[in-house]
């Protein structure tokens, strides 16, 4: 059960070793926007090092995009590391690119970031363009400025919109993309419990002081999961749907919803 996802620049190895120790669920060390076009070698030689045993803790790799010139060799340079644990694809816009990075990698786990409108519009076709493919997410920075958006609410049609085309094709409910302001953590709780209202679970982080925050923003309150049990325990006792004494209507959506709560709460995998 990953809920916190750190980003590392790949030309940093020593903030890559510190990330693996800073308690995230699991490492993303960044070939891509974090690293100068000057470095872009240095990044991807020091990551297959880092790789070539398996971390602490999961890493994935984003990688350039497949049409820049260091895209192809990325995925060249990391296919089959044994400390790979996936591969996070940018500007993904189309199905054909996953298939075509699959092709390329070996079977790791692909995950897409959609960061334009075309992306979002072709979100459930590349949700299912090849089993490779374990997740979607957006990149929030690009398509606001693809979209022209200012206001947060301006993103939550895309962000529904993502969160429903990876249920739809059976994959994992979406992380979060990243907050940008490493040091208003009010205002990240406020943003992640609007993420786990629209279907999100879990979140990118940029520093580890926003880890906190994201997973008890994404874990259950012990209310919920009190509230979890009390169903589960009506729903044994009389099977079908029934009214529980503070007026709580229980039927077999509403007993979905708290295994999965109680899954969350135990850090196992949410179906």
């Amino acid at each position: 059960m990953i809920l916190t996802w750190l980003y590392a620049p790949g030309d940093r190895p020593a903030v890559v070793a510190k990330a693996l120790g800073c308690g995230a669920d699991a490492v993303i060390v960044d070939l891509e926007d974090a690293v100068a076009a000057s470095r872009k070698e240095y990044a991807r030689a020091a990551t297959v090092e880092l790789l070539a045993e398996r971390p602490p803790v999961p890493v994935h790799v984003r990688v350039n995009a497949l049409d820049s010139p260091w895209g192809g060799a990325d995925l060249a340079a990391l296919a089959g590391l044994r400390g790979l644990a996936g591969l996070r694809l940018p500007k993904i816009s189309a199905p054909e690119q996953i298939a075509a990075a699959a092709d390329r990698t070996g079977g790791v786990g692909l995950y897409a970031l959609l960061e334009s409108a075309l992306g979002v519009e072709r979100a459930y076709e590349i949700a299912r363009a090849h089993p490779a493919l374990h997740g979607l997410s957006l990149g929030e920075a690009d398509l606001r400025a693809d979209l022209a958006v200012s206001a947060e609410e301006g993103l939550d049609w895309c962000r529904s919109r993502v969160v429903v085309a990876a249920r739809a094709a059976g994959l994992a409910p979406p992380a979060q993309s990243v907050f940008p302001d490493i040091r208003d953590l009010d205002a990240l709780a406020v943003s992640c419990a609007r993420g786990r209202s629209l279907g999100f679970l879990g979140r990118a982080a940029i520093h580890p002081r926003q880890l906190p925050v994201i997973e008890r923003a994404y874990l259950p309150a012990p209310e919920e999961v009190t509230a979890a049990v009390e169903v589960l325990s009506a729903a044994r006792a009389a099977p079908g749907a029934l009214a529980l004494p503070d007026g709580r209507f229980v039927d077999p959506a509403v007993v979905a919803s708290a295994h999965r709560t109680l899954a969350l709460a135990a850090r196992v995998p949410v179906h």
